[in-house]
C-alpha cells in the first residue's frame, strides 16, 4: 500500500495510506449497483403507477435526483464516504488531513464526467498511477485524495519495537511510565499517524511534555516517537 507525507498547520508530518486502485475499483462498482438499483426501483414504481406518460418523465427526473446526486451527497454527509467507500474502508480527505468542505466534494463530484463518464475510468486511472499520492483529476482540481483507513495487524502493533544497536535514548524520562501507559500512548499514535488526526498526537506531545516534565524542540510526530523508542530501550536493558 502506497504512502504519501503530508504536512499538517502546525507542521506536523504524517503518512498516508493511499486507497490502492483495485479497492477504489470495488467501491465504485459496489456504489454503482446501488445507483442502479435505485434507478431499476423508481422506474418500476412509476410503471405500477400507471401514470400518464407526459407527467412520468418529470416525476422520474425528481425521483432520480438522489440517484444522480449520490456522490457528492454522501461524501458530504458522511464524512467523505459513499456505501461503497465505507465497506472498502476508505475515505476522501484533504492533502493537509483535515475534513474536505462541500466545495471539495462538488468539484470532485462535476469531474467525474471527464474521470469517469468520458473515458470509462481510464483518465482516473493513468492520473492515479502518475500522481502517485491517490489523486484522480477531480481530486487534484479539489485539493483531495482517498486513503485507506484499514488496520494491518504486525509486530508493529505490539509494544515491542526492534532498535538499533547503537540506539542512544535522548529522554531518560521515560521510565516514570509503565506498560500500560505506554501501550496506550503507541496505540494512539499509530492510528493518529494512520489516519492522520494530528490533533491527538499534539495532545500526546504536551501530556507527555507535561508528564516528564522537560521540554524539547523536535517536532511533536518525532517526539513521541521517541518517547516509545526510548521505553523500549530502557525496558528491554533494565
Amino acid at each position: 500500500m502506497d504512502e504519501f507525507q503530508i504536512e499538517t498547520a502546525q507542521n506536523v508530518g504524517i503518512n498516508q495510506n493511499v486507497a490502492s486502485i483495485g479497492h477504489r475499483m470495488l467501491a465504485y462498482l459496489i456504489d454503482s449497483a446501488i445507483i442502479l438499483i435505485y434507478g431499476i426501483g423508481a422506474i418500476w414504481l412509476l410503471v405500477s403507477l400507471n401514470l400518464d406518460p407526459g407527467d412520468s418523465w418529470a416525476i422520474y427526473m425528481l425521483v432520480s435526483l438522489p440517484a444522480f446526486l449520490y456522490y457528492v451527497l454522501l461524501e458530504t454527509f458522511l464524512n467523505g464516504k459513499t456505501v461503497g467507500k465505507t465497506i472498502m474502508n476508505m475515505r476522501v480527505v484533504k492533502l493537509d488531513g483535515s475534513r474536505p468542505g462541500f466545495a471539495n466534494y462538488f468539484v470532485r463530484w462535476i469531474l467525474r464526467v471527464i474521470d469517469v463518464v468520458l473515458t470509462s475510468g481510464g483518465a482516473a486511472v493513468v492520473t492515479i498511477l502518475l500522481k502517485g499520492n491517490g489523486q484522480r483529476i477531480g481530486d487534484i482540481a479539489a485539493g483531495t485524495t482517498v486513503i485507506s483507513e484499514r488496520e494491518n495487524m504486525t509486530i508493529n502493533d505490539t509494544l515491542i519495537k526492534d532498535l538499533p544497536v547503537d540506539y542512544v535514548p535522548k529522554y531518560s524520562q521515560v521510565t516514570v511510565l509503565n506498560d500500560n501507559d505506554m501501550q496506550t500512548i503507541k496505540n494512539l499514535y499509530d492510528d493518529a499517524v494512520r489516519n492522520g488526526n494530528h490533533n491527538i498526537i499534539l495532545n500526546l506531545h504536551h501530556r507527555l511534555l507535561k508528564v516528564m516534565a522537560i521540554e524539547t524542540s523536535e517536532k511533536p510526530v518525532d517526539f513521541v516517537a521517541n518517547v516509545i523508542k526510548d521505553y523500549n530501550y530502557y525496558t528491554q536493558n533494565m
